[in-house]
Formats: C-alpha cells, sequence, structure tokens
C-alpha cells in the first residue's frame, strides 16, 4: 500500500479531508488528526492505539508494526503500508475516524446500506 492508497479509502468518508501534519501529507477529521505519513515516506502513523494493544500487535506482526521511542509513550503505533493489506489499514482508520466524527456524519455513515470500497 501507499499513502494514495490510504487517502482514497478514508476520502470516501464524511468529513475527511487532506491536510499535513509536521511536513507530512495528513488525513484530518473536522481538523483533527487521523493518520498522517512518517517522514520515512514508508510508514503510517496510527493514533489510538493503546500500550497493551500496541505491545501485542508488534509481537505477533513485527514486519508491519513498530514504533520508535519518540512513540513511547503515546498511544499509537506505526505501520509499514507497503507490508500491509488495506482491510487492516481501512479497520484502524475507521475506528479513529468513529471517534473524531460528528454525529451527525456517523449517523449517515451507519444509515447507508453499502460502504464497501
Amino acid at each position: 500500500m501507499t499513502f494514495d492508497d490510504v487517502r482514497a479509502i478514508a476520502l470516501k468518508w464524511p468529513e475527511v479531508s487532506d491536510g499535513t501534519s509536521y511536513g507530512t501529507p495528513a488525513l484530518k477529521v473536522r481538523g483533527k488528526l487521523l493518520t498522517r505519513l512518517k517522514e520515512d515516506g514508508e510508514s503510517l502513523v496510527l493514533f489510538d492505539i493503546e500500550q497493551d494493544e500496541r505491545t501485542m500487535m508488534i509481537e505477533t506482526q513485527p514486519k508491519l508494526f513498530y514504533f520508535t521511542d519518540h512513540y513511547r509513550d503515546w498511544p499509537m503505533v506505526l505501520l509499514r503500508l507497503p507490508k500491509a493489506k488495506p482491510k487492516a489499514v481501512e479497520g484502524f482508520l475507521l475506528r479513529r475516524w468513529r471517534s473524531l466524527a460528528s454525529k451527525k456524519a456517523l449517523k449517515a455513515f451507519d444509515e447507508t446500506p453499502v460502504r464497501r470500497n
């Protein structure tokens, strides 16, 4: 996967827009960070990943997930995009999107009969 693939998934959802964060491409929901490309150009920063979940992810899939000391104390994990599967990325982003989207957007999204990509 590439960040363009990530964009194609997320821009289908209400209230998602392109942006930047720390000088890298990012996706935002109502101005709040959904995800961003790490400076290496190949890793996606996933938010709202608590330490115990992150530890499990890294232990079970170390070729896909990792973190650096910079992210040690924050609820996030890094995902290697070239090794990622679209459905997995979509699941993580959708979880984050649901925490940022307005109630109106959530209701409209949940009432849409088919939301397949």
